[in-house]
């Protein structure tokens, strides 16, 4: 199979790429079997990262990140896929909370918190989904209530990526309990403060190496200038800001994942006999490739497109809507037929594509469920 060259990579990218593959390779995909017993990468991954400067590569040097730009960040999503890993949240950390400290954190708070981030003293995350509210962001129960130089946070959080091992967690929170997103902000909560606590590492169907945790706040004091952002009330438009970066990324996910199934499959069929013939040699096995490859290359090029126009910061909010929706239902469509091509051999839980299969599904689901995608979409038209 012909790979085609991004449009949005360059001769520094290409010297990167060959960095994050031999990490990835290294350091990610000998672990998976381990990784997914325990529901979680080792702790010193994370700063074994920050070593070789893998963290916050889009967080500017003055801040202790790498200077780089969001292609950076695409290049580690698509090396990560490509070994086969699913574990590590590195995507989260480095190019969704690190960056929520970028845009709306002062000076203080960006020189205090983005150098742990890079070098992975700390690990973040971000509590935004609550036992009773998934996408309907504008109506989470967690509560911050202002007490002198201090916030009150009550509340409980689910399905969050690196919750078990976060340092740091920014929270949405209402600090107005009688508005609705004009209510909402954003505290940042580390995890050594008194009451803050931690459920149980969920049991997911796919992801299975991957830290996905409840969280719990109980009369936790957060200090005021915590708050995320120069007042309250933000929250919300802050989300919507950068929910598009976070959708960008399941769309490099998705497609690198498609990718990665056809290799494999490719590979397998070409490898394996059945009836006395290699089964790449049935018609049915070459025509299912043949659409897959199609529809990964259209992805491919769609994604490519998404990522130019975010360089230029042209990216819009519908598109990357597009985009997420259709690279996530597209990838689980190939992968399925990858798993079929397989046989028996494709529901094993040691073969790439298996939990390829398994992993791809929640794509659909999170940063915006692809229903919620398509009412982004309807609103523009």
């Amino acid at each position: 199979m012909t790979a085609t060259r991004s449009p949005w990579m360059n001769t520094d990218l290409d010297d990167f790429r060959d960095m994050a593959r031999t990490f990835c390779d290294k350091e990610l995909a000998p672990h998976q079997d381990r990784w997914m017993d325990q529901k979680q990468v080792d702790r010193e991954l994370w700063t074994k990262a920050g070593e070789v400067g893998l963290l916050c590569l889009s967080i500017p040097e003055q801040y202790g990140g790498g200077g780089g730009n969001f292609a950076h960040e695409a290049v580690l999503v698509e090396e990560q896929a490509a070994s086969g890993d699913s574990c590590w949240g590195v995507a989260l950390h480095n190019a969704i909370v690190a960056h929520y400290v970028l845009a709306y954190g002062t000076e203080e708070q960006k020189n205090s918190w983005l150098p742990k981030l890079a070098t992975g003293e700390w690990v973040g995350a971000i509590a935004m989904s609550e036992p009773g509210t998934g996408s309907d962001l504008q109506n989470v129960q967690t509560k911050a209530v202002r007490d002198g130089e201090h916030y009150v946070l009550n509340g409980a959080k689910t399905f969050i990526t690196n919750g078990g091992q976060a340092d740091v967690v920014l929270v949405v929170a209402k600090t107005d309990p009688t508005a609705e997103s004009q209510g909402i902000s954003l505290l940042v909560v580390e995890a050594e403060r008194e009451g803050f606590g931690r459920g149980r590492i969920l049991d997911k169907v796919g992801l299975k190496g991957q830290d996905t945790a409840e969280l719990s706040f109980t009369d936790v004091r957060v200090p005021a200038a915590n708050l995320l952002g120069e007042t309250e009330g933000q929250g919300f438009i802050q989300l919507m800001q950068q929910l598009p970066q976070e959708r960008l990324l399941i769309g490099i996910t998705s497609v690198a994942a498609m990718e990665m199934a056809l290799r494999e499959t490719l590979r397998y069929t070409k490898d394996r006999t059945a009836f006395g013939r290699e089964v790449f040699s049935f018609q049915n096995t070459r025509f299912t490739l043949a659409e897959a490859a199609t529809e990964a290359r259209v992805c491919r090029v769609f994604l490519d497109d998404c990522i130019v126009k975010h360089l230029a910061g042209e990216l819009d909010i519908p598109t990357v809507a597009m985009l997420k929706w259709w690279t996530s239902e597209r990838a689980m469509r190939v992968i399925d037929e990858c798993v079929q091509l397989h046989g028996g051999y494709g529901y094993m839980s040691e073969y790439k594509i298996a939990r390829a299969w398994t992993d791809q599904r929640v794509q659909k689901i999170y940063g915006g469920t692809n229903e919620i995608m398509k009412e982004i979409i309807s609103r523009s038209l």
